[in-house]
């Protein structure tokens, strides 16, 4: 297919004919026995692939690529439009305006939760109420600026409410920031976000989402700052909405973002400089130090416009679907236990997120097994959010103590942990069909290597198998 008709099929992408759209779909990969096969990827909540959408658009940006804002030059002049572009393409797709709202670029979402949590300008005194499902990103930052607090969950991972509110009467007039994700990298949990916003606006807080699960399934609607209801920030990562080229958003409040000191300053964030003063600019050229990343930002906003597109509704049907499938198949497996809610009749309330173990085999085993004898990508471990998964667990504090200690010391040999897969958009019914098939083998012990693990990692690896990746790239 050429270029020409590339661009027409994906000038109306659909569901329908999404896989087409998306870059290394039938990429070949190596296997155990010797013989290859197409890879399935099923590590969508880490990171997407790109679309050839975003790529192209990449592309056809980089002759025009130069430096933006201060350039007197025509490609300066082209370069800051589009990025500027891009800046109000993330404004819109979130349902936030210049007027109240800021998008400030960055690396990802965890540098925009970092950058948030130096500009709240927060005390020791302060507490942050943190969601027991959070991912590190979300827990760590606030542990360093304030006191923080985390509300508890139930036997299948969702935020208990009532948990909320107890901490929200404990603390009263001391809680300045309620932090929760959107979606949870583990389970697929999705709270109500903005009947938390409402409760923790009540009670005087803000109210800060880690969307990077959420926002490349749902539509989130930032809302007016009139609203109870409305986020007042909002993190996302351009990399699991399938523009991998380094680059995410904090969109916030204007008025937060005009007050008070960039975590980073230098080139970029100052409207005049003296020996003695310094005129700060304003947001969000205050937090955005240096030279940014613009075909990041190029990449990113081609990608939201892809996305509104073929319509985050149908993408949200389209995964439930998988989900819903993938639940009812797995749940036939022996030996399996998945964690969080199980009922396929719930998947329209979930993301498509689903972690599990097999009975008495090492979740790193399994996914080194899906890996090298099947082609099938998968993630294991604790996914970066290692009070969830203990609680989910039913880990004692002692156990986790254990545990800690023998990670101090550099054996992660017996570290807990779970396989996870998650879908995107391209994702198939057929794709869960191999996934289950290779499962049922491995659960039944029918596996082909012998595998030993590093105790230092944790991974577990073929023993006399190692393929030489350099000749892949």
């Amino acid at each position: 297919m050429d270029s020409l008709n590339i661009a027409q099929d994906l000038s109306e992408p659909t569901l329908k004919n999404i896989r087409r759209s998306i870059v290394g779909i039938n990429t070949k990969v190596p296997l155990l026995n010797g013989t290859s096969c197409e890879y399935i990827y099923f590590d969508n909540a880490a990171s997407t692939p790109p679309l050839k959408e975003v790529m192209e658009a990449v592309n056809n940006f980089a002759p025009w690529y130069s430096s933006v804002h201060r350039g007197s030059g025509f490609k300066s002049k082209v370069a800051t439009e589009a990025y500027e572009q891009a800046r109000n393409t993330v404004l819109d797709f979130f349902g936030a305006n210049n007027d109240d709202h800021v998008a400030i670029f960055g690396k990802n979402t965890t540098e925009a939760i970092n950058k948030l949590s130096y500009r709240l300008a927060l005390t020791q005194k302060d507490v942050v109420l943190v969601g027991t499902t959070e991912h590190h990103s979300n827990d760590l930052p606030w542990r360093r600026t304030a006191e923080v607090h985390h509300i508890r969950v139930d036997n299948q991972g969702c935020l208990i409410e009532a948990s909320l509110d107890d901490l929200l009467r404990k603390f009263k007039g001391r809680v300045k920031l309620v932090a929760i994700t959107g979606g949870s990298n583990v389970t697929g949990y999705v709270p109500d976000i903005h009947e938390l916003a409402k409760r923790a606006h009540a009670a005087g807080a803000y109210i800060l989402v880690d969307c990077a699960q959420l926002a490349g399934h749902r539509k989130i609607n930032i809302k007016p700052l009139d609203s109870d209801e409305h986020l007042d920030f909002v993190a996302v990562s351009a990399h699991k909405m399938y523009a991998p080229f380094g680059t995410g958003a904090l969109i916030g409040r204007r008025d937060v973002f005009e007050q008070g000191l960039p975590e980073l300053s230098g080139g970029g964030t100052v409207k005049f400089v003296t020996e003695d003063e310094v005129e700060w600019a304003d947001p969000p050229e205050r937090d955005e130090a240096g030279s940014p990343n613009v075909i990041g930002a190029v990449a990113f906003a081609r990608a939201l416009k892809f996305l509104q597109k073929v319509s985050l509704q149908s993408i949200a049907v389209h995964e439930a679907k998988l989900v819903s499938y993938g639940l009812s198949k797995l749940k036939e497996i022996k030996g399996i236990k998945i964690y969080g809610d199980t009922n396929p009749d719930n998947a329209a309330s979930r993301l498509g997120v689903i972690a599990f173990n097999l009975a008495s085999i090492p979740n790193g085993l399994v996914a080194a097994i899906l890996g090298a004898e099947w082609g099938i990508g998968v993630r294991n471990g604790c996914f970066c959010s290692h009070p969830y998964v203990a609680s989910l667990m039913g880990l004692s504090p002692e156990a986790v103590k254990r545990l800690s200690n023998s990670a101090a010391e550099n054996d992660r040999s017996s570290l807990p942990g779970m396989v996870r897969i998650s879908f995107g958009m391209y994702n198939t019914k057929k794709e869960v069909d191999r996934l289950v098939y290779a499962l049922e083998h491995i659960a039944a012990g029918a596996f082909e290597g012998n595998y030993e693990q590093n105790i230092q990692i944790g991974e577990f690896n073929p023993v006399g198998w190692q393929p030489v990746l350099p000749k892949f790239f």
